[in-house]
């Protein structure tokens, strides 16, 4: 798989073709196992949520929610210094709560932001840089595609997984503002003039308020568990649709064809990993390779604070040259049981992997979201790959602080849901 994938194949067809030559040589299995574990691996009610969140998405930004949440976001905080920084950074919070998708957050934001602030004058690979690193915040805080993912793969909570991200998300947004002072301070960028009193207030949170509550149907969906996650998907989806369509009238049915088409490209990317997935997961665990995975790190004999200091720096390698499903697909069958016989939480172990492979989104050679600002903005990727640096930093620094005070993950998740 790995070679397949260095030649420079989909993941998707390293996985698959790896599997079948496997049960090939290696098995007496016949082949018509590959057809039925593929439909094995899609065939679940909540893989439905994927499509209509990426929707949600496409629709947020055809409809120019996006922008109206630029527009408030910059209303309170445009006028500091570098303050289309800061406000990347909190449009990012509040896209977060819509489409579930570090990439698809990526697109939207950077696409209103990267312009604006060459026109203001910041550094292009810095903007780059910054727009890139606030989208890891997407898929932390709920809704979230790799934690839907996650949970399918685990039986763990999707609801509780969502609510422990709500913490851990809002901290990495604290630690991007931090590492934003401390690199614009003496820095000469421009201080935008934004015009601020209260009949602009009201007029800007009119304008934001349709956009604001997206997320609220969301949180309050997986909360009171009146609907499943994918219901709240399809609501939160419908809900922009109408907003777009008949309040915004931005989206014109004429628009729609290119919507749902761009929704149905980006959904296949995603969900042709889940039927590579069967095959994949039958062949592990009929082989047992998670119980000799575990015996090894067993023999190491390691405690819950070196084991977890392993994990992420294993996973921090690992997300530097993959991507965030087929990581959790090979490597979490393995790892949370044994992080269970330590006594560690799974939900919170859950979002230890997480925030690591949304990391790895953010750091060379492959670093997806890297790839999309570099041509949006049309910034080199090696300038945009220097100037990301001390956003990982800080990134990091976030991620041992949620590795070692659990709290801040199962609090929330505890608090509401029992």
């Amino acid at each position: 798989m790995f070679f397949l994938m260095a030649l420079g194949l989909e993941i998707f067809i390293s996985m698959g073709v790896a599997s079948m030559v496997y049960l090939l040589l290696f098995t007496d299995t016949p082949l018509n196992l590959l057809p039925t574990q593929m439909v094995g691996g899609i065939n679940n009610y909540t893989l439905l949520a994927i499509p209509f969140f990426i929707l949600a998405g496409e629709l947020m930004n055809k409809s120019g929610v996006t922008l109206r949440l630029v527009n408030f976001t910059k209303f309170f905080i445009g006028h500091l210094k570098g303050g289309l920084a800061y406000t990347s950074v909190g449009v990012n919070v509040f896209a977060a709560g819509v489409s579930g998708s570090a990439p698809a957050d990526c697109s939207a934001v950077s696409s209103v932001m990267l312009p604006a602030m060459k026109k203001e004058g910041y550094r292009e690979s810095f903007s780059a840089a910054i727009n890139a690193a606030a989208s890891t915040i997407g898929p932390i805080i709920p809704p979230s595609i790799p934690m839907i993912f996650l949970a399918l793969l685990t039986n763990l909570s999707v609801g509780r997984l969502f609510l422990g991200g709500v913490i851990p998300g809002l901290l990495m947004g604290v630690g991007l503002v931090v590492i934003l002072y401390f690199l614009m301070r003496n820095q000469d960028l421009p201080v935008t003039k934004v015009e601020r009193n209260w009949n602009l207030f009201f007029v800007m949170l009119k304008d934001a308020i349709l956009s604001l509550i997206a997320p609220l149907i969301i949180i309050a969906g997986v909360l009171t568990g009146i609907v499943t996650v994918t219901e709240v998907s399809i609501l939160a989806a419908g809900y922009v649709l109408f907003i777009g369509m008949f309040i915004y009238r931005t989206i014109k049915p004429k628009d729609l064809i290119g919507i749902f088409a761009n929704t149905a490209l980006f959904s296949a990317t995603i969900l042709v990993l889940f039927s590579i997935v069967g095959i994949f997961s039958w062949i592990m665990a009929s082989e047992q390779i998670g119980l000799k995975l575990a015996e090894g790190f067993i023999a190491l004999d390691l405690g819950p604070v070196a084991f977890l200091l392993l994990v992420n720096i294993f996973l921090l390698f690992i997300g530097m040259i993959m991507d965030a499903l087929p990581a959790m697909l090979i490597f979490v069958p393995v790892l949370l049981p044994l992080s269970m016989e330590l006594g560690i939480d799974p939900i919170h172990f859950g979002m230890i992997v997480v925030l690591n492979l949304m990391i790895g989104l953010i750091t060379p050679p492959v670093g997806g979201l890297l790839y999309i600002v570099s041509k949006i903005g049309n910034v080199p990727f090696q300038h945009v790959s220097k100037s990301i640096i001390p956003f990982v930093f800080a990134l990091i620094v976030v991620l041992m602080i949620v590795t070692y005070v659990p709290a801040l993950v199962t609090w929330l998740p505890n608090l509401l849901m029992g």
